[in-house]
């Protein structure tokens, strides 16, 4: 996990850190606006960091294998949380509100 990887050649950043930073940069929504799938889009940063990345891949262990795992059931869970939230939020907008108070005429 002390494999250190920038694309800019910062010898002092671990690649988890350099990859969470390149991908908070990269304007994915740019992409999605212009029609591209999550997919794709996906495929195109790895493209663009194809130097960098194979350069993670040079020394990756176990250590790297166990963080990489965790990042990936991270992700998972939040895109469970984000789903949930959507559900919740469908479900809020097809209750109606009665009054029962008022009394119809």
């Amino acid at each position: 996990m002390n494999k250190i990887i920038n694309k800019k050649y910062n010898k002092n950043e671990p690649w988890f850190q350099w990859l969470t930073r390149e991908l908070n940069s990269f304007e994915a929504f740019q992409d999605f606006a212009s029609g591209k799938n999550p997919e794709d889009v996906a495929e195109d940063f790895i493209s663009n960091n194809s130097i960098a990345i194979s350069q993670v891949f040079e020394d990756f262990d176990e250590e790297d294998k166990d963080t990489l795992d965790q990042f990936l059931k991270l992700t998972e869970c939040e895109w469970h949380v984000f789903r949930i939230l959507e559900k919740q939020i469908e479900l809020r907008n097809k209750i109606r509100f009665v009054d029962f108070k008022k009394r119809r005429k």
